[in-house]
C-alpha cells in the first residue's frame, strides 16, 4: 500500500487526536463529591509517644519484609533523621523536640493521605490510581507504565518507588488497609496496635466532630486547626495537634484548593506531547525512509539501464 505525504499527515494527525483523547479519558480518572460516609483516620499528635507499633503492624499488613520483632521498634535512634514512607514502609514516625524545657517531643506519623481529588490520579496517564467510594486511594499495579508523576504531583510527598526490580517496578504506598476496612468490623492496622489510642478510625463526619470536641474541650492543649480538614481540597487523613503544624514538618503551602484544579490545563496538554509529536516524528521517519527507498530504487534503474546499453555497444 502507497501512502503519499498528504494521506500520511491526514492519518498521523487523526491518530494522534485519537490517542490524545484515549489518554486523557484514562488519566482523567473520575473524582468523587466529599461524602460523610468516606472512611477516614484521625490522629492526635498529642497522644502519640512514638513506639512505632503502627510501623511494625503496618508492614506485617501489606506482607512487606518482617525481619524485626516488635520489640526493636523501640529503638529510638531512627528518630535521629527524618524519614519518609518508602517501598518497604508505608508509614513511618518522625520526632520532634521542643525548643521548651522539660517539654516531651512531639512524635508524628506520616502517610498517604487519601485526599478528597487526589493529584497522583489527575497526573497519572493510565488511571492507575482511583480515589474509592469508600474514602481510600488505590493504585494499581498492573496497568502503571512506571512514569512516576504521580511521585512528583503528590503535594505530600508520599508516593513511594521500587527501584530494586527492573522487570517490574511499582509505586507504594499506605492504602489505608483497604482490603482489612472492607470487611464489616475491619480496621487498619496502625490504628488497631496503637496502645494509646492515638490513631482513630471512622467516617471522616465523625471524625472531624471528634477533632472539633477535643479543641473545644481542650483549648489549652490543641491548637484551633484539624490539619487535613481543608488542605488540598481536603484528606480523609487528619491530625490535630498542640503546636503549629509547620513546626512538625507539615507543609502548610499547600492551600485549600484540590490540586488537580491547579493543574488541569498543563495535564490537558500532556497526552499531546506523548500520542501527537510521536506519531508526526515517526511518520515522518517513515516519509523520509520511502523517499532513500525510491531514490535507491532510481539509482539501481538507472545503473542497470547505462550496463545494458554499455553491453548493447559492445555488442
Amino acid at each position: 500500500m502507497t501512502v503519499n505525504r498528504r494521506d500520511f499527515l491526514k492519518l498521523a494527525g487523526a491518530a494522534g487526536i485519537a490517542g490524545a483523547a484515549q489518554a486523557s479519558s484514562a488519566r482523567a480518572a473520575p473524582t468523587n463529591r466529599v461524602s460523610d460516609d468516606w472512611m477516614g483516620m484521625l490522629t492526635d499528635l498529642t497522644l502519640c509517644e512514638g513506639c512505632r507499633k503502627c510501623e511494625w503492624a503496618c508492614r506485617g499488613a501489606n506482607g512487606l519484609t518482617h525481619d524485626q520483632p516488635i520489640d526493636d521498634y523501640d529503638d529510638k535512634s531512627v528518630f535521629e533523621q527524618r524519614r519518609r514512607p518508602d517501598a518497604e514502609n508505608f508509614t513511618v514516625v518522625n520526632r520532634f523536640a521542643s525548643e521548651r524545657p522539660g517539654e516531651n517531643p512531639t512524635n508524628v506519623k506520616i502517610q498517604c493521605m487519601h485526599c478528597f481529588e487526589p493529584a497522583c490520579a489527575s497526573a497519572c496517564l493510565v488511571a492507575a490510581f482511583r480515589k474509592t467510594p469508600e474514602g481510600p486511594v488505590l493504585y494499581d499495579e498492573s496497568v502503571c507504565i512506571g512514569c512516576r508523576y504521580c511521585m512528583m504531583a503528590c503535594p505530600f510527598g508520599m508516593p513511594a518507588y521500587t527501584y530494586d526490580d527492573p522487570f517490574s517496578p511499582a509505586v507504594k504506598k499506605c492504602t489505608m488497609c483497604f482490603e482489612r476496612i472492607s470487611k464489616e468490623g475491619g480496621m487498619p492496622a496502625c490504628a488497631e496496635i496503637c496502645p494509646l489510642e492515638a490513631i482513630t478510625f471512622g467516617k471522616r463526619s465523625d471524625l472531624l466532630a471528634l477533632a472539633r470536641s477535643k479543641i473545644e474541650s481542650e483549648p489549652d492543649k490543641y491548637i484551633d486547626h484539624i490539619y487535613g480538614e481543608k488542605e488540598a481540597g481536603g484528606t480523609c487523613w487528619m491530625y490535630v495537634a498542640g503546636k503549629p503544624f509547620g513546626d512538625l514538618g507539615f507543609r502548610t503551602d499547600v492551600g485549600t484548593t484540590p490540586y488537580p484544579e491547579l493543574t488541569k490545563g498543563f495535564l490537558s496538554a500532556v497526552p499531546l506531547v506523548l500520542t501527537v509529536w510521536p506519531a508526526l516524528l515517526m511518520g515522518a521517519y517513515a516519509f523520509t525512509k520511502h523517499r532513500e527507498q525510491l531514490a535507491h530504487a532510481e539509482d539501481e534503474q538507472a545503473a542497470n539501464s547505462t550496463t545494458t546499453s554499455e553491453e548493447g555497444i559492445h555488442g
